[in-house]
């Protein structure tokens, strides 16, 4: 069947007309590297405070880019990965957009209420996406190599996050910050690469797929 085409209302601003064609087989962009650069800012921000590189009192300074960047943005990424039928994609993006959402409101209105222990209760959190990260880095060995150490990298960063939080050990989680480095590092390798390759229709930047066959999110 041919396509066809048919007039959308003027546009209240340019005051022209566009014309939408329907049945023209179009493909949606990779909402991949967006995913991927949202949590490789915010998690490098996070990180330069946990490794203990900048000022302490400078934390507030993450909860915006938490909620916006990290939050919304990596949220959004994981439902277009749903309408582009990428399963990894679609549940590690929405994981972590909800990670970092929920991370700016443990931060903006609940720690405070926090009783008895606070580290405990902070270390079951991070033991729990510990856990969620590292079945997903199973599931990352059939992605590409630069995904695959993304999530090695994230796994070692919640684990040492959780055992720095739970008992209290700051140099555990000063480590924990410096590999978080290393892991917004890999996500932001992985999401330059994926723009790059696209936008040079070519592999410029190498990700080492790891199943040539299933489509990549990186």
């Amino acid at each position: 069947m041919a396509a066809t085409t048919q007039p959308v209302q003027p546009d209240g601003v340019r005051g022209d007309r566009a014309r939408v064609t329907e049945g023209a087989g179009w493909k949606p962009a990779d909402p991949g590297p967006l995913g991927l650069a949202a949590f490789a800012m915010t998690t490098f921000v996070l990180s330069m405070f946990n490794a203990n590189l900048v000022n302490e009192k400078g934390v507030p300074v993450v909860l915006g880019l938490a909620l916006a960047y990290g939050g919304i943005v990596q949220l959004l990424a994981g439902m277009w990965e749903f309408r582009n039928g990428n399963t990894f994609g679609a549940v590690a993006f929405s994981s972590f957009g909800a990670f970092w959402i929920s991370f700016w409101a443990l931060e903006a209105f609940y720690a405070k209420d926090i009783g008895g222990n606070a580290g405990h209760a902070v270390g079951v959190y991070l033991w729990g996406w510990a856990i969620f990260t590292l079945y997903m880095t199973v599931a990352a060995m059939r992605t590409s190599g630069a995904v695959l150490l993304v999530f090695a990298l994230l796994s070692a960063t919640f684990v040492l996050l959780a055992i720095g939080a739970s008992g209290a050990h700051e140099t555990v989680t000063h480590w924990g910050g410096y590999i978080g480095l290393a892991t917004a590092a890999a996500a932001w390798y992985a999401s330059f690469a994926a723009v790059v390759n696209s936008t040079f229709a070519r592999t410029v930047l190498p990700v080492l797929p790891l199943n040539p066959g299933a489509r990549e999110v990186a």
